[in-house]
């Protein structure tokens, strides 16, 4: 039987973990990016691998938080006065998947994927022999006093109940034993043990598509326009050049929704727009990943740097970056890590595809069958790619999936 041929849109993580185990299971593939390998997202995220993370961003009661967040244009969550017409109805769904009922819901379907991704990334790091660029020193989860930490253990409940392993830290003698170094406003904390982050997660994707090329895989740069299918075939509209397959997988992050919208799919995906500043070498003795939750940002190592970032802000794709975020982090990060370094760090600003219930899209076009949806991870896509990259390959193989895909069905809105 003749090998399907299989194009995979996008090579972020996400898409080339798609494309390696397509791959792997014999079909003919090639990957198109209008950039090039982990030139988004997959370049400068935190690299990690956030299993823990199975709380959605619209949690109930968020809708009486989120007016204070959104007027503070430096806060956790903010919405730039430019964009906050346009992105209204993103925000009507938003506050929707909070409600009691879609809230659980997702809970339970992002628990599945991670149950999932936790196990095929540790498929795939033995498969391609990259335990090298992985560190497995869990991530400590801070907050400032009491009330603080008590206001969170209904969240730590249902992760045990869900089976998520932790520690509650209860005095700073203890926090200082993970983590020397902390401003001692910190005097609880959380750790998880089964945390684990890659050394850099732009050489996590670059090792994934060499070992792709290695194996007989094409990645080529070309941007994609539009998609259509007639008959078996998929037909791919380039800027100056077309392309047809058997199958196709769109995974092109924060830009996958208006390939999906040329078929007929109007997916609300919105784009986090995260910031972060990566320290030099020597700025910091960190010793495992620190979560600021209530400051929302993170703290982690990559390539022997340190690595500032987090928030979130809801402005599309075109708005120009707004680098105060990132300085305002920082200096968070200063005050929290007094003998943080500061000086000789590289600025960034990344677009993370965000849907308004946290789960990603993955299934099939509705008016498309071959053609096959895997984006909108959020600030999860490198945490769920490889558990992701099964599901697709599953679809499009025709075998039924590892486990049921309607919660992240592309119709689910």
């Amino acid at each position: 039987m003749k090998p399907l041929n299989v194009i995979v849109v996008g090579a972020g993580i996400v898409g080339i973990s798609v494309a390696l185990r397509l791959q792997a299971q014999g079909m003919n593939v090639r990957v198109l990016d209008r950039r090039g390998v982990a030139a988004e997202a997959s370049a400068g995220n935190a690299g990690a691998f956030a299993f823990t993370d199975i709380i959605p961003l619209a949690t109930p009661g968020i809708m009486r938080k989120a007016p204070k967040w959104l007027l503070d244009p430096m806060g956790p969550l903010s919405v730039r006065p430019a964009y906050a017409l346009k992105i209204a109805p993103w925000m009507l769904r938003f506050w929707r998947a909070s409600w009691r009922d879609r809230y659980e819901t997702s809970v339970q379907a992002q628990t599945r994927l991670m149950d999932l991704s936790r196990a095929a990334l540790e498929r795939q790091i033995s498969e391609v022999n990259g335990e090298a660029l992985m560190q497995r020193e869990g991530q400590l989860q801070l907050y400032e006093g009491e009330k603080q930490f008590r206001a969170s253990l209904a969240a730590w409940d249902m992760r045990h109940r869900l089976g998520i392993k932790f520690t509650l830290l209860e005095q700073p003698d203890a926090i200082a034993e993970l983590q020397p170094g902390l401003h001692p406003r910190f005097t609880h904390a959380v750790f998880t043990p089964d945390w684990l982050n890659t050394t850099d997660p732009k050489a996590w994707t670059d090792h994934l598509a060499r070992q792709f090329r290695a194996r007989g895989g094409r990645i080529e740069q070309a941007e994609i326009t539009a998609l259509s299918q007639s008959g078996a075939q998929v037909t791919l509209t380039g800027r100056g050049s077309d392309y047809s397959a058997d199958k196709v997988v769109v995974a092109a992050g924060a830009w996958s929704h208006h390939l999906a919208r040329t078929l007929g799919d109007r997916i609300p995906l919105e784009t986090e727009r995260g910031y972060n500043t990566t320290l030099p070498p020597g700025a910091f003795d960190l010793h495992t990943h620190l979560t600021f939750g209530n400051h929302g940002f993170v703290v982690s190592r990559i390539a022997n740097g340190i690595r500032v970032g987090g928030a979130v802000e809801l402005g599309g794709l075109t708005l120009p970056p707004n680098y105060k975020r990132t300085e305002v982090l920082l200096n968070k990060a200063a005050r929290f890590l007094p003998s943080l370094k500061t000086e000789g760090g590289r600025q960034w600003m990344g677009f993370r595809p965000s849907m308004p219930d946290s789960l990603p899209v993955i299934g099939c076009a509705p008016r498309a069958p071959s053609v096959i949806y895997a984006f909108g991870h959020g600030h999860l896509g490198l945490t769920q790619s490889a558990g992701t990259a099964e599901l697709v390959a599953d679809l499009v193989s025709g075998t039924a999936p590892a486990l049921p895909v309607d919660a992240y069905s592309p119709l689910r809105f």
